[in-house]
């Protein structure tokens, strides 16, 4: 992603640790440019509210919609670095879907709304398993399960990888830049929609000078294409 969108002028990109999350997001891998976003029928996405598209599979249920893809970003990076005890998250009734019990052959039964455990499987962690599991989790979690997971912090201290998320969609922050003679900063952020389709760059619908990137001082309110955030939903992954 870093050589597809340069810096504007007298910007330097943001410098990650490496190995972290943030510089996991700086380097996904986009589909060539002018791809377009797909839904998972197969259908194309008719908005052109995008400027790039992130290559990576989505399946061919309705399931990876806005805050799934935030919870695949995070899952993917988590696996890639084999810290599989992390990649966990809630259902929207609570239960908490841990990727170690799926990796040692547990599966979750729902009924109603209650969910648990079963031994019905051999012990696997193969990548496929990770995305049966995520399939599991996008089908019982979403945009109010995952906030609640996410400590909320200033937009001052905004770092790659924080996520805008209220109680209707989330979008997540993919890279950054600052103006060192200035202080001032930049930020690009990618998204998924309803219904489940590819998760994309967003573009900046109000300065197609610097888009995709948004300028950190946007005052109260983050206009992106197809949803309004305050400044006061930028969250963290804990």
């Amino acid at each position: 992603m870093k050589d597809r969108f340069l810096t504007p002028e007298g910007f330097e990109r943001t410098n990650t640790e490496k190995g972290s999350f943030a510089e996991y997001l700086q380097n996904l891998p986009l589909k060539q440019d002018g791809a377009l976003v797909h839904y998972f029928d197969g259908r194309v996405k008719p908005a052109d509210v995008y400027d790039a598209v992130i290559d990576m599979d989505i399946g061919n249920r309705d399931l990876q919609q806005c805050a799934d893809a935030v919870m695949r970003l995070r899952s993917e990076y988590l696996y890639a670095n084999k810290r599989y005890n992390e990649i966990a998250f809630h259902f929207a009734n609570g239960f908490y879907a841990q990727y170690s019990k799926w990796m040692n052959g547990q599966r979750i039964v729902v009924e109603g709304n209650k969910a648990y455990w079963v031994n019905r499987a051999p012990k696997s962690n193969t990548y496929k398993d990770l995305r049966n599991y995520l399939d599991m989790v996008f089908a019982y979690a979403g945009t109010m399960s995952l906030i609640k997971e996410l400590k909320p912090v200033e937009c001052s201290s905004m770092s790659v990888g924080d996520v805008f998320i209220d109680s209707g969609h989330s979008i997540i922050v993919v890279d950054m830049a600052e103006n060192k003679a200035t202080g001032k900063k930049l930020f690009i952020v990618a998204q998924s929609y309803m219904p489940a389709q590819d998760t994309q760059i967003l573009k900046n619908p109000d300065n197609s000078g610097i888009s995709p990137w948004y300028e950190l001082d946007f005052g109260q309110q983050l206009k992106t294409p197809q949803w309004t955030f305050t400044k006061n939903d930028l969250h963290r992954f804990q």
